[in-house]
């Protein structure tokens, strides 16, 4: 008697659910976020169990490790890509569970990578960085930002980034207004550091393996840059055709189309926001260092705007990189804008 099992999980506690292949429910509870009483759950039905279909939500690490320890078969569901039956005049999490492992009994449940657990660390580490990144450039933006609106001067960000007290007082009288720039002086160098203690712990610890030793050789691709992208991709080979691996980088269109006619939009969020920010940064680095990816990028711009045409070029950098580390050659720029 075949067995599958859906889970749906939540913050503190998931509902689980057991049926027969045909549909029939066999056992079902709400259960707290506790391993062993979700094992302890699953126990009488081992033998007959051909796969558990777990919801992939943020806190999805201690569940499907726990039952990949156990020796289950578990399926990481990609939520973004299931669709539950449209009209539905009534939904809660016992149906969602059910509805899991309806699909994985036909064998069309829609999966994610699980990420192996021993390298999660070091990646998890790798997005912090994205994010204090992210956070001091917000912040640069918003000194400057002030900055000009009360002096009318014009400044740079590579300007701010070395301010001190004495470069803002003197321009602005208004103590309180001069206040509220320098205020983010303080947070900007605490990121600073932590952000260089992060890179100094992932040089240390992450090697870019044999398959992503070309990456560096893309244009605006360091050491750092090569780490997020090899700890995000995983197993390159998982990725089928380039444009799968571009569609998973966030860098291709999702519009609906018929007859001419835009019909609406995909899910733009399926996909990795990650490696969509790490080609992106490629990008400006390439336009920065390389005249003909400057070039491209003017050209670009002067037909729609500069963010645009930055995503452009990430497009081609991602999908440059996907053959870099499928066929493990160094990259050719002729090839990249013929």
């Amino acid at each position: 008697m075949a067995l599958y099992c859906g889970i749906d999980l939540h913050s503190t506690n998931c509902w689980v659910s057991v049926l027969l292949e045909g549909q029939q429910v066999i056992k079902e509870k709400r259960i707290g976020n506790d391993l062993d009483l979700v094992l302890e759950f699953l126990e009488p039905f081992r033998e007959e169990l051909e796969g558990i279909a777990v919801e992939s939500t943020y806190n999805w690490y201690w569940l499907v490790d726990g039952l990949m320890d156990a020796g289950h078969r578990v399926h990481l569901t990609n939520t973004w890509a299931i669709k539950q039956y449209d009209r539905l005049k009534y939904a809660d999490d016992r149906h969602d569970a059910r509805w899991l492992a309806h699909l994985l009994s036909l064998g069309i449940l829609p999966e994610g990578f699980i990420y192996p657990k021993e390298e999660r660390g070091v990646r998890d580490l790798l997005r912090r960085r994205l994010f204090l990144v992210q956070k001091k450039t917000a912040f640069l933006l918003a000194m400057r930002g002030a900055f000009e609106c009360r002096t009318g001067l014009r400044t740079k960000t590579n300007d701010v980034k070395k301010w001190t007290i004495d470069d803002i007082t003197p321009h602005i009288d208004d103590p309180f207004a001069s206040m509220g720039i320098s205020c983010l002086l303080g947070p900007v160098g605490a990121m600073n550091e932590q952000i260089q203690l992060i890179e100094k712990a992932v040089l240390k610890r992450g090697r870019l393996r044999e398959e992503y030793r070309h990456l560096t050789t893309v244009w605006g691709i360091g050491k750092i840059l090569g780490l997020t992208i090899m700890y995000e991709v995983g197993e390159i080979d998982r990725f089928k055709k380039v444009g799968n691996f571009a569609s998973y980088c966030r860098l291709v269109k999702s519009d609906w189309w018929s007859n001419g006619k835009r019909k609406g939009t995909g899910n733009v969020r399926n996909g990795n926001p990650y490696l969509s920010w790490a080609f992106s940064e490629a990008a400006h680095f390439a336009t920065i260092h390389y005249e003909d990816a400057k070039k491209y990028v003017q050209k670009k711009r002067s037909k729609t705007n500069g963010i645009v045409a930055i995503r452009a070029l990430a497009h081609k950098l991602a999908r440059a990189s996907y053959h870099v580390m499928k066929d493990q050659v160094d990259f050719d720029p002729e090839r990249l804008f013929t």
